[in-house]
């Protein structure tokens, strides 16, 4: 029981709402224009939190072997850092977990299209095999994109466009303009979590030379950074309840702004990356917040 314990542990349960957020959005839409299917929304949830799941083993995996998780670490014990597990028992897991990955995959994709879209599908597939290397090359390997700064270009892409977007096209077989504010919204506090995830760990990254945008912009302008993201997020978000205005519960989703506008004077206030770590919890499951009443309100 300890060793499955330490497992669940392992796949960080907490990241998992918030890579599911943009599928709820997106089936929310669907379901506005006459296209839910819950057969999709069942299979798109569960293959997005497989492919969450493999980014975060690969990500323990990967910073795990190179040192960069380490005691100098502000953030939660991972498990290669802690030797609780050791890298091969962590590689196996990841083969694994590709396998699942690809598998739920197929089906989605079966599901959504199965032979009538051919260039539908064969995108979706191509989508699927991306998204498995993208999850993996972010720590693994001596390219790995996540140390050359390119995390938030793969965090805004993935969990904003792909997520809605992506998971919109599968119900309707076609892109709406209705989703691309959305989608943009949650890929921009989707790459704000992992900002201030990197603004925290800035001292320990810069010393691993993990190059993550915050450790190449330096702490005072990945603040102003992280002030962009979210004030261009609340824009995007307010625009959109203002030109698919129906009724006044389209604007719910606003009320999410107010732990957002806290958010910013925290991370102005706090001078110290480790003071930054209980805010993680509190931004991510505000665009959790945010993206469930963006959907839910479209339906009232």
């Amino acid at each position: 029981m300890n060793k499955v314990s330490l497992w669940i542990s392992t796949m960080r349960l907490r990241t998992l709402p918030l890579s599911i957020s943009g599928i709820i959005l997106a089936s929310c839409l669907a379901e506005y224009n006459g296209y839910f299917k819950w057969k999709i929304g069942i299979l798109a949830i569960l293959t997005t939190l497989s492919f969450q799941i493999l980014s975060n083993l690969a990500n323990d995996y990967g910073d795990g072997i190179k040192g960069t998780d380490n005691n100098g670490r502000i953030g939660p014990e991972r498990a290669i850092q802690s030797g609780k597990i050791s890298p091969d028992e962590m590689f196996n897991a990841i083969k694994i977990n590709v396998l699942i990955s690809i598998g739920l995959a197929f089906l989605l994709i079966f599901c959504a299209f199965g032979v009538k879209h051919f260039l539908l599908t064969l995108l979706f597939f191509i989508l699927g095999i991306a998204s498995v290397v993208g999850a993996i090359k972010y720590t693994v390997g001596s390219n790995a994109y996540g140390y050359r700064g390119l995390g938030d270009l793969f965090v805004f892409v993935f969990f904003g466009l792909v997520s809605v977007i992506g998971c919109y096209v599968l119900y309707a077989k076609t892109i709406d303009h209705v989703v691309f504010l959305p989608a943009c919204t949650v890929g921009l506090l989707s790459v704000g979590v992992l900002n201030l995830n990197n603004m925290r760990d800035i001292v320990s990254d810069e010393k691993s030379n993990k190059l993550t945008l915050a450790v190449k912009f330096g702490i005072k302008n990945a603040r102003i950074y992280h002030y962009a993201l979210i004030g261009l997020a609340i824009l995007l978000s307010a625009l959109f309840g203002i030109l698919y205005y129906t009724s006044p519960y389209n604007l719910i989703f606003m009320v999410a702004y107010i732990p957002l506008l806290i958010h910013i004077k925290k991370v102005s206030i706090n001078k110290e990356p480790k003071l930054l770590d209980p805010e993680l919890k509190k931004i991510a499951l505000t665009t959790v917040l945010l993206a469930i009443l963006m959907g839910v309100g479209h339906l009232l």
